[in-house]
């Protein structure tokens, strides 16, 4: 650094913004930079170019039904325009996108709320899936505001109170005692009507029937001497 001069160095993957008395003079790229300041009124703002990524935990709402539970989601963005960010959110010493995720968070808070208030408990896990990867147009058209682009959006966890799990264990467990059921009355109705047709079968042949005859005879030899006549007696003495 010069009598007259500040050196600033912008990190890898970021892009600094260079302000003298307060106002924006010019934008900086990676690497170091010899900066005229003989008074000392110059600042510079780094901005990082990556992907970022904000986790939210156990935030409360209500269900269209009125059942109160807790959701975690993450919040993955990008900031588009270095200059349009410090131009709309207040600049934090320790930590510069401090007002822009607090910014996110509120957003996308609403909207889950919004969404969630519409729909029945029942139906929310159902819904679950369909929310791995969101990305709101209401809400991205409002992040361009401060040059802020959201590139995903991801529902982490969704907890109900333990009263409601409990119940939709019961639930389940019906559901799948009913499907059980089902199956099992199918198989009766299957197996029935399988019997009814060897029924109908045996009942016109003349071999089963003439076995069943036999078979009713052997067992009332069985039970003592008896004597007995097959076939037409006329041909028989003939």
């Amino acid at each position: 650094m010069g009598i007259f001069t500040k050196t600033y160095e912008v990190m890898p993957f970021y892009q600094g913004f260079l302000f003298r008395n307060n106002t924006f003079e010019k934008q900086l790229n990676a690497g170091f930079h010899e900066i005229y300041d003989w008074k000392d009124r110059t600042k510079l703002y780094q901005i990082p170019q990556n992907s970022l990524l904000i986790r939210v935990t156990n935030q409360e709402i209500l269900t269209k039904d009125n059942i109160a539970l807790r959701f975690s989601f993450n919040i993955i963005y990008k900031v588009t325009d270095g200059l349009k960010l410090l131009e709309n959110t207040m600049i934090n010493e320790y930590y510069i996108l401090s007002d822009a995720e607090h910014k996110l968070q509120s957003l996308v808070q609403i909207y889950f709320r919004k969404m969630i208030s519409q729909i029945e408990s029942e139906a929310l896990n159902e819904k679950r899936a369909e929310w791995t990867d969101l990305k709101p147009e209401e809400i991205q058209s409002k992040t361009d505001e401060f040059g802020v682009e959201i590139e995903n959006i991801q529902i982490r966890d969704i907890t109900f109170p333990k009263s409601i799990q409990e119940l939709f264990a019961r639930h389940l467990e019906a559901k799948i005692r009913a499907k059980a059921d089902l199956e099992n009355a199918r198989t009766a109705v299957a197996t029935a009507r399988a019997l009814k047709n060897a029924s109908e079968l045996m009942k016109n042949d003349e071999n089963i029937r003439f076995f069943q005859t036999l078979e009713t005879i052997t067992k009332i030899a069985e039970k003592g001497k008896h004597t007995f006549m097959i076939g037409d007696i006329h041909q028989i003495a003939k």
